[in-house]
């Protein structure tokens, strides 16, 4: 097993993740794609850690990330949705003004 294939891939993911996040500042469920890759990244990470060094722990932070990922859009989407019902956009250049 060629271990930096795996890595070399899991680090082009990332950097487009990155770059994903900041070159598109107009629209957060627009963001929030690329933050969704970089999880991507990480849980392919756990699996070929947990393979090359023959342990569960990774499968098991692997079997994780989809669960805290799934929770992060809901959350996510909840205050999309109040955000547009109160202000009547989800643009990035109002979100500033948000005061708690």
């Amino acid at each position: 097993m060629d271990l930096i294939k795996y890595f070399t891939f899991s680090m082009i993911i990332s950097i487009l993740g990155i770059r994903g996040i900041l070159l598109n500042r107009r629209n957060i469920p627009i963001m929030s794609m690329p933050i969704e890759s970089m999880l991507l990244a990480v849980n392919s990470n756990f699996l070929v850690f947990s393979v090359s060094l023959d342990d569960m722990m990774g499968q098991s932070f692997a079997s994780l990330v989809p669960t805290v990922a799934a929770a992060e859009s809901a959350i996510g989407l909840a205050i999309f949705v109040i955000t547009f019902r109160v202000r009547g956009t989800i643009a990035v250049e109002f979100i500033n003004s948000i005061q708690g």
